[in-house]
């Protein structure tokens, strides 16, 4: 289950030259994402689907979430999986707009 408060938050835009989320805060924040992980530096997290068609339409509701929010994941669709990693390029790590998106994300399969 998503943390609604994270649903609610949206996304600020990040400056230049801020640093990334330093390892107990990610700590702390994964606690409000259910089965996120950290890899390779991005929040990622894999979606099984019971087909193609229902994987598609749940990329499609994230790249609503990804416009309106203006933080774009990398996303992979492969059959009726879709694998999400989120990262913030401006601080080249994991900002708080990552477990937003991330929360958002959760809110759409509950």
């Amino acid at each position: 289950m998503c943390d609604n408060t994270f649903v609610m938050e949206p996304c600020r835009p990040v400056a230049e030259g801020t640093p990334a989320l330093p390892a107990h805060e990610i700590r702390h924040l994964l606690d409000h994402v259910d089965g996120w992980e950290v890899r390779s530096g991005k929040l990622t997290k894999s979606f099984l689907f019971q087909d193609h068609f229902q994987a598609v339409a749940f990329v499609n509701a994230v790249a609503w979430i990804s416009h309106r929010e203006d933080h774009h994941p990398e996303l992979t669709l492969t059959g009726d999986t879709v694998v999400l990693r989120y990262s913030t390029h401006t601080v080249d790590g994991l900002s708080r707009n990552d477990f937003l998106c991330a929360a958002k994300v959760d809110h759409l399969v509950e």
